[in-house]
This record gives structure tokens, C-alpha cells and sequence, in this order.
């Protein structure tokens, strides 16, 4: 235990990270006695960036591609489907509009964050085609090249046509979709030493190993994207590919070491305040899986490495919790009260589920010390911070504790700006449900489904389900994978992406593709054209 004196410039006035909005409240408070704060039990390191070898500086392209912060592919990805909105609280989070647009599916070829994807995604493909031109041996090259091949699979899944570039310095011919995935396929393929997927494919030939490092690219990494685009192949090309896709995600089920971390696979957790009785000393199953010390999880496949010291570049604490936050888990930098889950998405869960637990931060808050979070600027007269699971209305009002607030990566003690979870890429957990749905969709069965599915709902704390049709899957799949960015792609799969939701009609399908940005367009002299409907 360490007595510290809490200065009012760090614990109430503050020096704030501003968000794009430049959000920023006073907290106002006095501490003048001294406090004692036990130092939290939990000795770990995040993921650092990933490593130092050859290959770092292409792999650390996944952090500044937007996979897990604000204002990029994390967040057109969700912030677009039924699982969460960026709402307007009078001043706060306007925007000029874009996440509203985002919402109701009113954007256009303008919105910044499109453009801001558009630009992160070919820095990242750069970076790849730079460290090819190098000398690499034969599994580096395989692996630089799924890196490659993933940030591809990004834009054709978002975009459809976009310029294939594969070497420094060179310009392309737009491709169609089918050109697209087809070079997605290829790499991919070619990084596995087969020329197809099949229950009995062999991958002796592979330049790809087989060990376990979740910041590179292995064999069971390349399947398990290899997985992810035949998934969505019938979207991308017209032709499904779904007995491929479940051939792929069960050849890592069934041949690799990973495993779902259930009952019993458990990390310390460092978010546990000591005066807060309710905070589990560790996390354990769903929980752990997404936990700031994941870096070892036995379900995690490939990752993108954060680190809040070394390794930046996601900071969903921010992003979703109300401003008096900060003093929940004492964060070294105020958050921006932006992000909230919509009350259906959050009602989808049944109380017994543990993801439901682990994914949302919801009720009356508590501070480092146990006592209520107070937010002194309410205007309903309510003073103490309690998010509620409706929201009043997107704009221009939206209340400032309404929606529960994305807790699926948990937060620590003492956390800066930057958080130390990773973010999956390939999970074990998510090809169980590909291996479900490619079997259904292969046999127009969704009963085939079931197995897998429960054996997920199991480690929920849930019992089986009796019956499966396409509606009831797409809502495990989507409490199952909540936050990681692949909710757009399920609902345009199952032809839900144009159905209304809260705030949200219209109904427009050419939305399923966003616009090639017009700064993209008109800095391409003729090469680039826009896609149907914009």
C-alpha cells in the first residue's frame, strides 16, 4: 500500500485527451486529505507492438489501420449495423453530422471517416509492398503477404472496386470485386501451399509454420481468414463458397492446439478496484478472452498487438465512457462520452449470459473507492452517473448516460489514453460459428448449425437451443462477436443491413457498398469511379 496525495491537477481539473470533437468538462471536486490506494495485484505487460523482428514494421500497419479506435475501419464498421450509435449531446459529438450519417445510412462519398478507412488501408498495403521489395525468405514473404491479403479483404469487403497495388511506386487500373477477391484467394492459397480447400487438404508445403505467436501470421491464421472470405464470398462475387469456409474453419478446429478459453482459463483481473466488492478478483472464459492481459489466450489465433506504452492505437474507454468515468478505474485521461449499444442489441442477451456481463458497462457507477460517481453537469435533476439501456434520441439531444457503454475490453487501474487489450483477427470462437453457418448454408439446414453454435452457448453459461433457423443465428453470432467489427458484414450476409432500426430507415441497398471516397476520385485523374448509386 502506498499513501498518496491526489493533486486536484490530475484527479479533477485535469489535462484531458480531447477527442475529434474536443470534448472536454471540468470535473469539479476538492481532495485534501491524504488517500490510501492499494497498488492493483496484477503483474503482466501488454502485447508491446508486437515484436522487433523483420516483419514489425508491415504488422504494426494494423494499428494504424483503424482496427480498434475512433474514426476509422473499426468504426464505420459498427457504428453503421444495429449494435451501436455515436449520438449527439447538444454540443458534444455533432461532428458536422458524420456519425449520424453513419447511422441512418445517409453518407456520402464526403464522409471523412470513409475517406480516413480508404487512406489508412493503402498506407497499411504500402508498408506490405515496401517490405517485399526486400529480401525476405520464403516464410516471411508468406507472411507479409496475408498481412497484404487481409487489408485487400478490408476493401473489398467495404469498397468492392479499388485498385490492386502490389508493388512500390506503381499505380493500377481499378478491379472489379470478383478481381479483388479472386487476388485475396490466390495469396492466400499460395501462402498454404494448396491450390484449393478441402476436408482433405494437405499443407505439408506450406512456407507457413505452425507455431503459436498471435502478433504473426501461421498456418491456422491463414485458414482463418481464408475462412472469412469464403464466408462472404456469395456477397463479393454472387457465387457461395460456404462448404469451403466450413472446411477451413474446422481444419484449425480439429488440427491445431487452440482451444475456446472456458471454465478454468482465467488472467488476474486489473481492473479490480479493492473497495468495490462486486469486482471479480480474475476474469475468467469470455471474459479473460478480451481481458488488457490477453496477449497468451489459448483461443486467440492472430491479433493486433496494443500496448498503452509501446503499442497505441486503441482506445475504446474513451470513446464510450461518460466524462465522470474517469474516476471508475482512476484513468490517467478523461474519456469523451461518445459511443453507446443500442437497448435492442443489449436486450438481445438473456441475463443469464455471460457475455452480456462481460460486453457492457450498464447501472449506477462506483469509484476507485467504492463511492457513487456523481456527473455535476445533469440537467434531469439526477446527479449520480447511472447508464441506462435506452437512449431518448439520436440528435440533437441524446441524453449523456443514455445506452450501455461498450465493455467487452476491459478495462485496468490507472489506464492511460491507449489500452493494452488486443484485438483479435482469428479467433477460435468465431470459426466455430463460421464452421456452423458453411455447413447450414452448404446444406440448406440450419439444424446442421446446432452442434457448434451450443457448444458456444455453453461457454456462455447457457443451455442448448432446440432449433436453429437463419434469424436465431445471426443473433448468436452477433452477442457472440459484439465489438469486433464484423456485425456489417453478418447483417449485408443475411440481407438485413437495409431493415430499420432505432433511428435508422433508410433502406437503400446500394448502402451495402460505401462510396469510394471523392477526394480518392478526384486525386486519381480519371482512374477511379464511384460506385453505383452514389
Amino acid at each position: 500500500m502506498k499513501k498518496n496525495i491526489f493533486k486536484l491537477l490530475m484527479m479533477c481539473s485535469g489535462v484531458f485527451l480531447a477527442s475529434c470533437t474536443d470534448l472536454e468538462e471540468d470535473l469539479i471536486g476538492e481532495i485534501d486529505q491524504p488517500v490510501s490506494i492499494v497498488e492493483p495485484n496484477v503483474d503482466f505487460e501488454g502485447g508491446g507492438n508486437g515484436g522487433n523482428d523483420a516483419l514489425s514494421v508491415a504488422f504494426s500497419k494494423l494499428r494504424d489501420a483503424g482496427s480498434a479506435n475512433h474514426g476509422g475501419y473499426w468504426s464505420i464498421q459498427s457504428v453503421s449495423t444495429d449494435e451501436m450509435a455515436v449520438t449527439q449531446k447538444g454540443g458534444d459529438w455533432y461532428d458536422g453530422g458524420i456519425w449520424i450519417d453513419m447511422h441512418r445510412h445517409t453518407f456520402g462519398p464526403s464522409n471523412g471517416p470513409i475517406d480516413g478507412t480508404w487512406t489508412q488501408t493503402y498506407n497499411a498495403i504500402a508498408a506490405c509492398n515496401d517490405l517485399l521489395a526486400t529480401s525476405l525468405d520464403a516464410n516471411q514473404t508468406a507472411q507479409v503477404k496475408v498481412l497484404r491479403a487481409l487489408f485487400y479483404y478490408r476493401l473489398v469487403d467495404l469498397f468492392g472496386r479499388v485498385k490492386l497495388i502490389t508493388a512500390t511506386g506503381t499505380d493500377a487500373p481499378q478491379s472489379t470485386r470478383q478481381q479483388v477477391f479472386n487476388f485475396v484467394e490466390s495469396e492466400l492459397l499460395t501462402a498454404l501451399g494448396i491450390s484449393a480447400v478441402s476436408s482433405s487438404m494437405d499443407l505439408s508445403s506450406s512456407p507457413l509454420g505452425v507455431e503459436v505467436n498471435p502478433y504473426r501470421v501461421n498456418q491456422y491464421a491463414a485458414l482463418g481468414l481464408l475462412a472469412k472470405l469464403y464466408l462472404n464470398a456469395e456477397v463479393f462475387t454472387g457465387t457461395p463458397r460456404y462448404q469451403e469456409a466450413a472446411d477451413a474453419a474446422s481444419y484449425v478446429i480439429d488440427n491445431s492446439g487452440y482451444v475456446l478459453c472456458g471454465v478454468g482459463c482465467s488472467v488476474p483481473n486489473p481492473g479490480k478496484r479493492p473497495a468495490v466488492a462486486s469486482d471479480p478478483d480474475n476474469l475468467e472464459g469470455y471474459a479473460a478472452v478480451f481481458a488488457p492481459n490477453n496477449q497468451d489466450n489459448p483461443e486467440i489465433i492472430w491479433s493486433v498487438a496494443y500496448d498503452g506504452v509501446s503499442g497505441g492505437g486503441m482506445n475504446f474507454h474513451v470513446m464510450t465512457l461518460h466524462y465522470s468515468s474517469q474516476f471508475t478505474w482512476n484513468f490517467v485521461d478523461q474519456p469523451w462520452n461518445g459511443y453507446s449499444a443500442l437497448e435492442d442489441f443489449y436486450n438481445s442477451y438473456d441475463d443469464g449470459d455471460a457475455r452480456k456481463k462481460a460486453s457492457f458497462i450498464i447501472g449506477p457507477q462506483l469509484d476507485y473507492n467504492g463511492s457513487a460517481i456523481l456527473d455535476y453537469a445533469a440537467t434531469d435533476g439526477q446527479l449520480e452517473l447511472d447508464y441506462t439501456p435506452d437512449i431518448n434520441e439520436l440528435e440533437p439531444n441524446a441524453s449523456r448516460k443514455g445506452g450501455a457503454r461498450l465493455g467487452k475490453f476491459s478495462n485496468r487501474l490507472f489506464q492511460r489514453s491507449e489500452m493494452d487489450n488486443d484485438m483479435p483477427i482469428v479467433r477460435l470462437g468465431e470459426l466455430y460459428l463460421i464452421r456452423a453457418e458453411g455447413m447450414a448454408r452448404a446444406a440448406g439446414d440450419w439444424s446442421m448449425a446446432g452442434p457448434d453454435v451450443n457448444t458456444i452457448r455453453a461457454r456462455a453459461g447457457l443451455g442448448a437451443l432446440p432449433t436453429l433457423d437463419a434469424d436465431s443465428f445471426l443473433a448468436e453470432r452477433g452477442r457472440e462477436m459484439f465489438m469486433e467489427a464484423v456485425r456489417r458484414q453478418d447483417l449485408i450476409r443475411f440481407g438485413k443491413f437495409d431493415d430499420p432500426w432505432w433511428e435508422k430507415t433508410n433502406n437503400d441497398a446500394y448502402k451495402s457498398l460505401f462510396p469510394i471516397p471523392q477526394p480518392q476520385i478526384d486525386a486519381a485523374n480519371g482512374t477511379l469511379t464511384q460506385n453505383p448509386g452514389y
